[in-house]
């Protein structure tokens, strides 16, 4: 049996401990945020942090169902039945972010196979505007958008917030990426065997793909969420709103009360954990994709 060398065990100690300070250096802000929405009030304003509750309470979720109700959802005329308005926001924003992250994932990957596999006249020109988007700050394209979906008649819908979300460049530029990797020859035994141009992108390219799929799901998931400004200037009606601009209102009702605030965070971020437990597998193979083909 081979003896493991000193050295290599002595790394492989030292990259466990960096990896459990820097696992608890990231997921202390979520326990905190947990057990604030837990905490009473002298818990929450104490001077001396508290790291456990003295006391599990359940006052700050009751003050945040509690302080203002709308309808479950609204089409045209017809609305649903009356829920705590918290309840309507996250349906808002899970709504706004899995729409988002659907058509994101859907348009960049169409795109970023057309640019890595197909030849036509502008394609080296097309792909430069998209990485110079990239660096494109939103706010300089904010009132062309606000116009935009004015004219759509979108404006103060969820729509108004999904659909400037679609033409991310990032995701084209990832989809590409991913998409330089497969092989032509399949590609061309697909086109020799008679399928179309949709089924092989849906047979062939998308499986290929799906690591960079799952990344970018996660990406867009995330962005589209915490997208707090462009949720803010397209979204003017209470019954729209995300659970962002939801507990913002209810924090500027009245005076500072920090475990609302964590009630309301520990409430939004259940669904972002629950898309990342999803979608990891996919995420960590994209990431490491390059180390290994490198």
């Amino acid at each position: 049996m081979k003896m493991e060398n000193p050295r290599s065990r002595a790394y492989k100690i030292f990259s466990i401990i960096v990896l459990v300070i820097l696992a608890f250096l990231f997921l202390f802000p979520l326990y905190w945020i947990v057990t604030g929405a837990f905490k009473n009030a002298q818990d929450i304003n104490s001077v001396t942090p508290i790291w456990v509750p003295s006391e599990w309470v359940s006052t700050n979720f009751e003050k945040l169902f509690a302080r203002r109700s709308a309808p479950l959802f609204t089409i045209g005329s017809l609305a649903g039945p009356t829920v705590p308005a918290a309840i309507r926001w996250l349906i808002n924003t899970v709504f706004m972010s899995v729409m988002a992250m659907l058509l994101t994932c859907l348009t960049a990957s169409m795109a970023g196979y057309a640019l890595a596999k197909k030849r036509f006249a502008g394609r080296a020109i097309m792909f430069s505007l998209i990485v110079c988007a990239m660096a494109l700050p939103k706010q300089v394209i904010l009132i062309p958008l606000l116009k935009e979906m004015s004219a759509l008649k979108l404006y103060d819908t969820l729509w108004a917030v999904i659909f400037p979300t679609v033409g991310w460049p990032f995701g084209v530029f990832l989809m590409k990426q991913f998409s330089e990797s497969i092989p032509g020859e399949i590609l061309e035994a697909t086109r020799i065997d008679g399928a179309s141009e949709l089924k092989t992108f849906s047979t062939v390219v998308m499986p290929m793909i799906k690591p960079g799929i799952g990344a970018l799901a996660i990406f867009t998931f995330i962005n589209s969420w915490n997208d707090y400004f462009m949720q803010l200037v397209m979204l003017s009606s209470g019954e729209n709103y995300t659970i962002s601009l939801g507990i913002a209102t209810l924090q500027a009702e009245t005076s500072v009360d920090t475990g609302l605030l964590m009630a309301g965070a520990a409430l939004a971020s259940v669904p972002i954990i629950i898309v990342f437990l999803i979608f990891q597998k996919y995420f960590t193979q994209g990431i490491t994709m390059g180390a290994v083909k490198g």
